[in-house]
């Protein structure tokens, strides 16, 4: 795909939705870490379902230590991996409070030292608390980076590293979102939504339905 293509492309996701953020509900950079931590292999609904209650309860990393693991595990349990979930979170609480004074890092390299937290954690964090172009590939992403051409490649940091270089810097802060929520809603995994889709033209997938908008 060529330069002028993608340009195209984010112009288009743009002028459809001009603030996107995370469908994840937070108030803090330190809510919207943790999160993220328990999104791994589950939806944001699932974790929105649960974050409300735990939030509520423990809206810092000092308050979450107090509330403890237990109770922790209680309000997390109905998404995967909730006991090691619990865990993590417990533990980059302790860090949290003990070496950043209840607050979260900043930097990439912090933040991928905290248990749990990986590096598409850390780029969400940054992007989304922190306001870095940074970009996080998901499952939806890689996807749709695969199918349309837009930036190919075998694994999750290959589709990363091409994204950062191909994605015009205007459009670096917010590509993040608009490319998990194309392929949330639009470019699904099993049947994407060809007819409804507005790069249709654009998209050089190969099987894509002829129908465009």
């Amino acid at each position: 795909m060529n330069a002028q293509k993608r340009k195209k492309i984010f112009t288009r996701l743009q002028a459809v939705c001009q603030n996107p953020t995370t469908e994840l509900i937070y108030h803090s950079p330190f809510e919207l870490l943790i999160a993220v931590m328990l999104s791994a292999q589950a939806t944001d609904v699932s974790v929105n379902k649960c974050t409300v209650h735990l939030f509520r309860m423990a809206p810092t990393a000092q308050a979450m230590l107090e509330l403890g693991i237990d109770k922790v595990m209680e309000c997390i349990r109905t998404i995967g991996l909730y006991k090691t979930k619990a865990k993590h979170v417990m533990e980059t609480c302790r860090i949290l409070v003990q070496q950043y004074n209840g607050d979260v890092p900043q930097t990439r390299e912090e933040l991928e030292a905290l248990p749990g937290v990986g590096r598409k954690t850390a780029n969400v964090v940054l992007n989304t608390a922190f306001g870095h172009p940074t970009i996080a590939v998901d499952t939806h992403i890689f996807r749709v980076c695969n199918r349309t051409g837009l930036a190919p490649g075998k694994t999750v940091r290959e589709v990363e590293d091409k994204l950062m270089q191909v994605v015009p810097k205007q459009f670096r802060l917010n590509a993040h979102h608009w490319l998990i929520l194309h392929g949330r809603y639009i470019c699904k995994a099993r049947k994407p939504l060809c007819e409804q889709c507005l790069i249709n033209d654009l998209c050089e997938y190969p099987a894509k339905s002829t129908l465009t908008v």
